[in-house]
């Protein structure tokens, strides 16, 4: 389909959404590296669980603002009256069991970081430092083994779908349809 700039995109994205489709163009797909930006969007993707994500994008800069840019020593650190004010946050998805999710991941990547040196160096380890080109799938053997392996320890909401999304966003997985105009980028 031709949208109205005359490009051709992944049939997900909303051409009617100008958030959405800056995402899609910029950053959905591009290898990430950045700790920080891998921890925000493992909790987004965590917080999207039954939802759209276009849903969780559109809250983005709320969540930002209310899980403190994404740090992850101070989201850990967050106690219960910490956590009661993000439940009472209509900027942001008010589920606690995904808010408590949140914060008992941070710990848990803050963990992995002392471990491996980094998030980055975890995640990538697990292809080589490649990205993979895969579509039409919502798991993989990949996206069991991470999600495996992050409920070892100790992480919600990282089951295989949400990990499989996570990897695809973070460009772990690169999934551009045929088509899109992206497509020809593929690494």
């Amino acid at each position: 389909m031709t949208w109205f700039d005359g490009k051709c995109r992944c049939r997900w994205a909303n051409p009617g959404n100008p958030r959405y489709i800056r995402y899609h163009d910029e950053e959905w797909g591009v290898p990430v590296h950045d700790d920080r930006r891998l921890f925000e969007m493992l909790i987004l993707e965590g917080f999207q669980a039954g939802l759209s994500w276009e849903c969780v994008l559109n809250k983005q800069e709320a969540f930002r603002r209310a899980f403190d840019d994404f740090d992850w020593d101070k989201v850990a650190a967050y106690d219960e009256a910490r956590q009661a004010a993000l439940y009472a946050d209509p900027g942001i998805i008010r589920n606690r069991r995904k808010i408590t999710a949140a914060v008992g991941n941070a710990a848990a990547f803050a963990a992995i970081r002392q471990e491996f040196g980094s998030f980055d160096s975890y995640l990538w380890q697990w292809t080589g430092g490649k990205t993979l080109v895969e579509r039409g799938a919502t798991t993989s053997p990949l996206s069991d083994a991470i999600s495996k392996d992050l409920k070892k320890r100790g992480m919600k909401f990282v089951g295989s779908t949400i990990i499989y999304a996570y990897l695809q966003a973070v460009g772990v997985l690169y999934a551009h349809e045929p088509g899109c105009f992206l497509e020809k980028k593929c690494p």
